[in-house]
């Protein structure tokens, strides 16, 4: 499907630039997803093809945001080949059961999680940098990490790129700028596995999708270049600003206007 007929020049401009901003702010802290599905679902397109068109300009944003982290070194996919492998295999499983899974019960736990890694983030003391220039990244832990997040990515996906930052800083010895980097790259990974299954099942409007996905491409590669320059002292304050934010829209969604 393309551009729905009652999408006007004027909101499709207003669509591009959010989605630009959600991709500045996506690669820097996640949660662009903030700004760019409630803007497509006031636009009036159906949720499931709001869903599908998200995945699709999300999947630009997270690629950029990944690929500028490993350019300057910050993510190493030789180190991380489980983690990638059930990632993907968790996110296709994820997107094919989630018409058919009752998630109900998960949404209602969805705010007091994402803000208990805020919280986390606010309270506990973050490594500026990591002891070893390439730190040991133990090869166990990524496989089941891996799998609960993709599927959650492709069941759901709100707070999924605040999950991947926080479960990576407790389980590896990472500072917050290389987690960032694996925490983009496995959301880029789960993303495009999730896109694959709305796109088999043609809910994807994809004019609207491709011109918001240039939009949130550029802004994830100006946010990139910026929180690399900035280190934690960026990410740090803006990840935990994004979380507060998601915690408050996901409690308003499921605990106070869910029928």
């Amino acid at each position: 499907m393309f551009l729905p007929p009652e999408l006007s020049i004027t909101l499709l401009l207003v669509l591009i630039v959010v989605a630009f901003m959600a991709g500045f702010i996506d690669a820097i802290a996640g949660g662009g997803g903030l700004l760019t599905i409630p803007a497509l679902m006031l636009s009036g397109i159906p949720p499931h093809l709001v869903l599908g068109t998200n995945k699709l300009c999300a999947t630009f944003g997270s690629a950029m945001a990944s690929y500028t982290f490993y350019r300057r070194g910050y993510f190493q996919p030789s180190s991380w080949r489980p983690a990638l492998a059930a990632t993907a295999i968790g996110a296709a499983a994820g997107a094919v059961l989630a018409q058919k899974m009752p998630a109900q019960w998960l949404n209602q736990f969805l705010p007091v999680v994402v803000l208990l890694c805020g919280l986390y983030m606010l309270f506990s003391k973050i490594p500026e940098r990591s002891a070893e220039p390439q730190p040991a990244i133990g090869k166990k832990r990524q496989l089941p990490q891996g799998l609960m997040l993709g599927f959650y990515d492709g069941v759901a996906g709100p707070g999924t790129g605040a999950f991947w930052t926080v479960s990576t800083l407790l389980l590896y010895p990472l500072d917050l700028l290389r987690t960032t980097g694996v925490a983009r790259s496995m959301n880029f990974v789960s993303n495009a596995m999730a896109l694959a299954m709305f796109v088999i099942g043609g809910q994807v409007l994809w004019s609207l999708g491709l011109a918001m996905g240039i939009a949130l491409m550029l802004g994830a590669a100006v946010g990139a270049r910026l929180a690399i320059g900035g280190g934690s002292r960026l990410i740090r304050p803006l990840f935990i600003l994004m979380v507060m934010a998601l915690t408050a829209r996901l409690a308003w969604q499921n605990w106070f206007t869910a029928a």
